[in-house]
C-alpha cells in the first residue's frame, strides 16, 4: 500500500439460512418429549424406563439437535468487498468470493421458498459452477444489495471482465441495413 486512501471494508449483513428449516425439528422435539414422558410413567421396570429415556435422548439428538446445530453452523457474511460462506459443524469450510470478480447474482426459488420470500442466491464468478448461498431469507433484497455493491466495486479486473457491448462505443449495423 503506497498511502492510498482506501475505504475500509464494512460488513453489510450477516445471514443464516431461513429459519423455517427448524419448524419440523421443533415439532419433533415436542412430540418426542411428550411421548417419552408418557412412556416413562407407564412402564414398570427400571430397564424399561432406561430404555425409554435412552430412546428419547437418541431421537432428540438425531432429529432435533443435529438440524439445529447444522443451521447454527451455517453463516453468510456480505461485506463491501466480498461474500464469505462458513459451513460445517465438525469440519469447518470457509469460502470467499470477491465481489469485484463476480459477474452477476441470480435468485432461484423452489417449493416453499417463494411463500417465505427466501431463495438460493447464485453468484456467477466465471468458474464452472456458481457459488450458492442456500435458502437466504429475503433473497430479492439481498440480490439488489449485492448488485449495488458489485456495481460500486470497479477495479481493473471488473472493468476488463464487463461485457464487450458496454466498452465498445461503435454502433453495430444490422444485417438488413447492409
Amino acid at each position: 500500500m503506497t498511502g492510498e486512501n482506501r475505504v475500509p471494508e464494512r460488513a453489510i449483513v450477516r445471514l443464516r439460512p431461513h429459519a423455517r428449516v427448524l419448524i419440523l425439528p421443533s415439532i419433533v422435539l415436542v412430540m418426542v418429549a411428550g411421548a417419552t414422558s408418557y412412556s416413562a410413567f407407564i412402564v414398570d421396570e427400571l430397564w424399561q424406563l432406561l430404555a425409554v429415556l435412552g430412546g428419547g435422548v437418541l431421537a432428540l439428538s438425531t432429529l432435533w439437535l443435529v438440524p439445529v446445530l447444522n443451521w447454527l453452523s451455517t453463516q453468510y457474511l456480505i461485506t463491501t468487498r466480498r461474500v464469505v460462506l462458513r459451513r460445517g459443524l465438525f469440519v469447518r469450510t470457509r469460502q470467499e468470493v470477491l465481489l469485484s470478480r463476480s459477474y452477476d447474482v441470480v435468485v432461484r426459488k423452489a417449493g416453499l421458498q417463494a411463500a417465505f420470500r427466501s431463495g438460493d442466491l447464485l453468484i456467477n464468478t466465471g468458474l464452472d459452477r456458481p457459488v450458492v448461498l442456500r435458502d437466504v431469507p429475503r433473497a430479492d433484497l439481498v440480490q439488489r444489495a449485492l448488485g449495488d455493491v458489485m456495481e460500486a466495486s470497479t477495479t481493473s479486473i471488473a472493468t476488463v471482465r464487463r461485457p464487450a457491448e458496454t466498452t465498445d462505443p461503435s454502433p453495430r449495423r444490422s444485417r438488413s441495413a447492409r
